[in-house]
């Protein structure tokens, strides 16, 4: 030996899990939970523009409690009313309002809803809301996934930082 270890035999080479290595398709199953999952983007600087020539439009958009957010913020909430509208099927009735972002004490963004897209979500069985929030530079995006499945107890699980 000179100082440089031993090379495994092949036999000593650990024994792979089943499936390791291999590939697996993760294909939509009938059985999914999934009602449905929307996503949308939004540019920043546009939407601000926009607010900016027709303040009329911020209101409509936007509940009073979003109002005073950041630029970049209040394009992330328009791009999650938009991505729940695309997870609900687009409800005809839909109102900008029927859609609220609120944060927990820990600052995870959750949604509330209310009018046609609280109908459309308990018509499809919704039970939970999943919302990712991100904005980078100019572009605001949102995704929402809405499953299927028993509620939580009068929403009890959301600590909203109400004493």
């Amino acid at each position: 030996m000179n100082g440089v270890s031993e090379a495994r035999s092949p036999q000593a080479a650990p024994v792979p899990s089943p499936g390791r290595g291999r590939p697996r398709a993760f294909a939509p199953s009938g059985r999914a939970q999934l009602a449905g999952v929307g996503i949308d983007v939004v540019d920043v600087p546009r939407l601000t523009a926009m607010f900016a020539r027709t303040p009329a439009l911020r209101d409509r958009l936007l509940t009073p409690s979003e109002r005073g957010l950041s630029d970049a913020s209040r394009a992330a909430r328009v791009a999650a009313k938009e991505a729940v509208g695309k997870a609900l099927g687009a409800p005809g009735d839909y109102s900008w309002h029927d859609v609220t972002v609120e944060r927990t004490v820990d600052r995870r963004p959750y949604l509330v809803l209310s009018g046609a897209a609280l109908e459309a979500a308990e018509q499809l069985g919704v039970a939970h809301l999943h919302l990712s929030l991100s904005h980078d530079g100019d572009i605001a995006t949102a995704i929402v996934v809405a499953e299927r499945g028993a509620p939580a107890a009068d929403d009890a699980s959301i600590d909203r930082g109400e004493r």
